[in-house]
């Protein structure tokens, strides 16, 4: 959640006033995340977060939005868009695209245990669930076409084994991905990166997803290797955790079992997952944009773990 866009402290409270949302007491930047510029906002009514959105367009939007409101009304816990007299949730600031949703209660884990995992294994199943009867589509907008189109752009910044392990790993993605067997996978709308900066838990138990920007129309195998590549590995290594990660998928499968190509394919999904933030991050950290209180996230550590991913192949 970095600051592209300065939005002035009366700049802030006209907008809420314009939603109804009271009388605006304190306005802070967040500083985590690269994507969007990011505020929270606390009035008399209630603590808020306003987002400015620097790439997503205003086509774009509606589908995440949109989605937030429907797994919200489905019981999912997951911030709610504020609506304007209209019943608008989409809305413009400053020029750019904006919205407001509530600020979940509690706060980030980023050192879960087996508990944590259960639950964000549970949720995220019953959230794949509950995305079945979404109506809107769109595609996940960082997945395999945008590997193939990105990662010729950050080839020049590597070193020759780096390059070695990014395009042998892009031609295997490819290759898992005109399988059969890949085509038949469950699909539907996944988070895209439910990292554990993404979750919030109160008194051990979790009260939300958020930050659903990258979500899109995937495969949920491929959700799935992203969360266990984060809440179930040693971050200083990149080792999987088998503990943790037999905890998530025991409780994923208690909601929704995995079929029989999905339970083969997950290593592949989660050298997928791997691949997927490496050449973001590796994009983030080379070709910048200037925000105020941006920080770059570290590329070298999506690298390790599609090395263990390789190395040592986590198998249900």
């Amino acid at each position: 959640m970095a600051v592209y866009t300065e939005v002035s402290f009366d700049e802030a409270a006209a907008f809420l006033r314009f939603l109804n949302l009271g009388q605006l007491q304190t306005l802070k930047g967040a500083a985590g995340g690269i994507e969007n510029t990011n505020y929270f906002a606390d009035t008399d009514q209630g603590q808020y977060v306003l987002t400015l959105f620097e790439r997503l367009t205003f086509e774009q939007l509606p589908f995440y939005l949109h989605l937030m409101k429907h797994l919200a009304t489905r019981g999912i816990p997951v911030p709610d868009p504020v609506e304007d007299s209209k019943g608008n949730i989409l809305h413009r600031l400053k020029g750019k695209p904006a919205a407001v949703v509530n600020k979940l209660r509690g706060h980030s884990e980023l050192a879960p245990g087996a508990a944590h995992c259960t639950g964000v294994g549970d949720m995220l199943a019953r959230m794949h669930l509950a995305g079945l009867d979404y109506s809107r589509q769109q595609p996940n907008l960082r997945c395999l076409n945008w590997w193939n189109e990105t990662v010729p752009v950050v080839l020049p910044h590597l070193t020759l084994d780096q390059r070695s392990l990014i395009l042998g790993e892009l031609a295997y993605q490819n290759h898992i991905a005109a399988s059969s067997s890949y085509q038949s996978l469950p699909r539907g709308v996944v988070h895209g990166d439910l990292f554990r900066d993404n979750v919030m838990f109160e008194n051990g138990q979790l009260t939300g997803f958020f930050d659903f920007y990258f979500a899109g129309c995937d495969t949920f195998l491929f959700d799935i290797g992203i969360c266990l590549n984060d809440w179930c590995i040693d971050l200083d290594s990149g080792k999987l955790d088998t503990v943790r990660a037999d905890a998530f998928m025991a409780a994923y499968q208690k909601v929704r079992p995995l079929t029989v190509q999905e339970r083969t394919l997950l290593p592949a999904l989660q050298r997928a997952g791997a691949l997927r933030f490496w050449v973001s991050r590796l994009w983030d950290f080379h070709l910048p944009r200037e925000a105020s209180m941006l920080k770059a996230h570290d590329p070298g550590h999506f690298e390790r773990v599609l090395r263990e991913r390789l190395a040592h192949p986590y198998l249900l």
